[in-house]
């Protein structure tokens, strides 16, 4: 087999593109931002974009909406644009090429024949799995054997979306394709899960920037997920948070609550139990997020989000910081405290009040003896 073509690295490509020492280093600060790296570490993203070739990469579509490219390109830090252009190489891409037909698959086989073992397979969408999968076929080819054939030597596997980490709606009962998540296609690879409908951008290209950088899958949780943008729950950072513990929430939509920005939990949120970083980020350039425009979190990032509803309907069980309760008995213990309180600050007084030595009835009082009371 010849030789594939040499490869520039990110920098050799920014450089074609005029950009200049200063912007490049500021550019890898960005990243490392972005991935909540400590400064220390710029120099090593520095070196490794400088001197790593580009990673080509085959971007491959099933069941799906496409919201998650929507998402992607419209990525602010780092900017899709960088990312495309210049720090992979993006060679197949059901939305994004201009080619079409028998060429655009003559190069998703030049790239895995030239590259086996170092190409990115990035998956949006499912698989269709009942009657052979043919309720999801490109050029003839089932999406299924399209995807287990791209698999085979690709170097890592990202999954794009709820679609293709947890299944999302078309896995939802009663499931008439027979849809399932890529890791359960493909169960003997390591997937990169990045789940949301869709995923935030940042947290897309931040994930692509770690591979990137350092040639390695970032640290997983149990179902797949980067720890890096999925290991904390959007209830411990989100604004609406004090009003959560205070056992003020929303009742009605568009009641004094919702108008004062109370907590959403009784209105359905998944906040407490789900694990992203909507909080942290948030969406259109960090603009909003959905809890920030008054609309509970769905929980768009765990297991069978779908099935786990309804949506409007509020979980049971989530204890409260400090005591075993549910939302419906925070206010009464908060009251009760309250009670318990004044009741305590009264005791309290009067036990002052009788601990005091008693005053010695004058001979006039006609109360004698009242002090040993």
């Amino acid at each position: 087999m010849e030789n594939p073509p040499l490869r520039p690295s990110t920098y050799q490509v920014l450089e074609q593109h005029g950009v200049d020492r200063r912007s490049f280093i500021k550019f890898c600060t960005a990243m490392a931002a972005a991935l909540g790296l400590d400064a220390t570490m710029v120099p090593q993203i520095v070196e490794a974009l400088e001197n790593k070739p580009r990673i080509p990469v085959i971007w491959l579509h099933g069941l799906e909406c496409t919201c998650c490219s929507e998402s992607f390109i419209r990525s602010s830090h780092p900017i899709a644009q960088d990312i495309i252009l210049n720090m992979i190489s993006l060679d197949y891409d059901d939305t994004l090429q201009a080619a079409a037909g028998f060429q655009v698959e003559d190069i998703r086989k030049r790239i895995m024949k030239e590259y086996p073992g170092e190409y990115l397979l990035a998956v949006e969408g499912n698989a269709p799995t009942k009657d052979g999968g043919v309720y999801c076929t490109v050029g003839g080819e089932t999406f299924l054997s399209i995807l287990e054939e791209t698999a085979e030597k690709a170097k890592a596997i990202i999954a794009w979306g709820s679609c293709a980490s947890n299944g999302c709606v078309q896995a939802a009962k009663p499931n008439p394709t027979g849809a399932k998540p890529i890791h359960a296609l493909l169960p003997h690879k390591t997937i990169i899960n990045v789940p949301g409908c869709p995923p935030i951008a940042e947290v897309m290209t931040g994930v692509l920037t770690y591979i990137l950088t350092f040639g390695q899958l970032p640290e997983l949780d149990r179902i797949g997920r980067p720890k890096m943008f999925y290991g904390q729950r959007l209830h411990d950072k989100c604004y609406r948070r004090p009003f959560f513990d205070a056992g003020q929430f929303v009742e009605a939509w568009d009641d004094e609550g919702a108008r004062k920005g109370w907590c959403l939990y009784k209105m359905g949120c998944r906040g407490p139990s789900t694990y992203n970083s909507c909080s942290t980020f948030k969406w259109n350039n960090g603009v909003s997020w959905p809890i920030g425009s008054g609309h509970g979190c769905i929980g768009c990032a765990e297991n069978n989000f779908w099935d786990n509803g309804p949506f409007y309907q509020r979980l049971s069980g989530i204890p409260v910081p400090g005591i075993d309760s549910t939302p419906d008995e925070v206010g009464a213990t908060l009251a009760g405290a309250a009670v318990i309180g004044v009741g305590a600050h009264f005791v309290s007084s009067v036990v002052r009040r009788f601990g005091q030595k008693p005053a010695q009835p004058t001979p006039d009082s006609g109360d004698k003896g009242r002090g040993d009371v």
